[in-house]
């Protein structure tokens, strides 16, 4: 039996080809819709929807199936549809006619929509905190290599000496601004839908204010036809914010992989974190990163994913959302895990000392014999010309030294600041406000 089916069943293939992936993807949500049903029932109290008593023992019930869910002892049964109807089948097995009353002045819409709300909001907090380690990492990697010169490139050829400090720190950086789209993602999935129903509001006197509070939201989405619209849209906006922490992952492993290569030969790692060929025994492949970088790779298309998902459709619920679940909600593991490897990999790298002594890197150093020039009196069109000739002459010398000063430079990477950066991005996610509101809700 479904919650919205009267006296005729669906076709089995309609019933199976509708459902999908659903019941899977339920139980991301499950704790999540729990949640939501506590605060619910609470504002029904509130207005006289429900009587304290049967507030009371439906808490009761719910808390227990939260306890189930955290324990990992949860499970939909096979004849049931979805979370929401699991949930209120244990109430109504439960508590009879009270476990029915639970669904009262909200549609399963809204209560899809502050289930992915909140599952959201918690994943973006879990990515967040997995990203904190990676960036500490990549700074101290950073300050530990800061005096070891690299080869600089642009289109692939060389350019200016650059070095490992810059390396690490640039990655460093890049996660500061990843996760500024973390937060602002966070800020739009960070209001409450709940009270819209199917999109068009109720004629219940409901307190959609209270539910805010309780569920520790920072605010509504006050109009119902927006709160409704807002699906698809907030998990486009949260996949793009993925896309940009997969996009800092990408790069630095196609850098890996490349300095790997014995043409470049600028860094190893350790026999055991990398892989071998059947047929080639001098084989250690980088395979760890090019996982890395096909994972993010494909993280990346999520926006795209969901935005021709979405086309077209018009205001209102369209069963297409449903499908964008099973794209997004495997895709904060997946990303959690390619940051995790990141961090093993990085950690255990071994870095090539002395690398721009080779004169096959010579002409790196060409804009550091302009400037000197430069520095000398010579206008810098004079000093350009000049280094061009001897270069073209086979006259050209150099020394293998730079000394850049300025902020962000290789000689002054600026890596407090970046750190300061860091810290004011993560101060400014209400985290510890959402923990507070979530604990006095469950009360466990």
């Amino acid at each position: 039996m479904k919650l919205w089916q009267k006296d005729k069943a669906s076709l089995k293939e309609v019933e199976t080809f509708t459902v999908g992936k659903d019941r899977e993807m339920d139980l991301f949500l499950a704790a999540f819709d729990v949640l939501g049903s506590l605060a619910h029932i609470e504002m029904l109290e509130s207005v006289g929807l429900l009587t304290k008593d049967e507030l009371l023992q439906l808490q009761k019930e719910l808390k227990n199936i939260y306890k189930q869910i955290q324990k990992g002892e949860f499970k939909l049964q096979d004849d049931v549809e979805d979370i929401h109807s699991q949930v209120e089948l244990f109430l109504t097995q439960k508590l009879g006619g009270t476990g029915k009353k639970i669904h009262s002045a909200r549609s399963r819409n809204d209560q899809v929509l502050v289930d992915i709300k909140l599952f959201l909001r918690n994943e973006i907090e879990e990515l967040v905190k997995s990203i904190q380690p990676f960036f500490q990492l990549l700074q101290m990697q950073s300050e530990k290599y800061k005096n070891d010169l690299l080869p600089g490139y642009t289109h692939l050829q060389l350019a200016m000496p650059s070095s490992f400090g810059l390396w690490f720190g640039a990655y460093a950086e890049s996660l500061v601004d990843d996760t500024i789209t973390l937060k602002a993602a966070f800020d739009i999935v960070n209001k409450n839908p709940l009270g819209s129903a199917a999109g068009y509001g109720s004629s219940f006197p409901i307190n959609r204010t209270l539910t805010t509070k309780l569920l520790g939201f920072d605010d509504l989405n006050y109009n119902v036809v927006y709160a409704q619209m807002g699906r698809g849209k907030a998990e486009r906006i949260t996949a793009q914010s993925l896309a940009n922490v997969a996009d800092t992952l990408a790069k630095l492993s196609m850098d890996a992989c490349l300095f790997l290569n014995q043409n470049f030969g600028f860094v190893s790692f350790p026999a055991e974190l990398t892989t071998g060929s059947s047929i080639m025994p001098h084989k250690k492949n980088p395979d760890v990163f090019e996982l890395i970088r096909s994972h993010c790779n494909q993280i990346k298309a999520l926006p795209n994913e969901i935005t021709l998902m979405t086309t077209n459709l018009p205001s209102g619920y369209h069963r297409d959302l449903q499908l964008l679940k099973e794209h997004l909600f495997p895709a904060f593991k997946t990303l959690k895990d390619c940051i995790e490897m990141a961090g093993l990999m990085l950690s255990n790298i071994e870095i090539k000392k002395e690398i721009l002594t080779d004169e096959k890197y010579r002409y790196l150093f060409s804009v550091e014999e302009v400037n000197k020039l430069v520095n000398n009196g010579m206008p810098f069109r004079d000093a350009y010309k000049k280094v061009g000739m001897d270069i073209e002459a086979g006259k050209f010398t150099y020394t293998a030294s730079v000394r850049h000063s300025h902020e962000g430079s290789i000689g002054n990477l600026c890596t407090e600041e970046i750190k300061k950066q860091m810290g004011k991005t993560i101060s400014s996610f209400p985290f510890e406000a959402v923990h507070a509101a979530i604990e006095k809700l469950v009360g466990l």
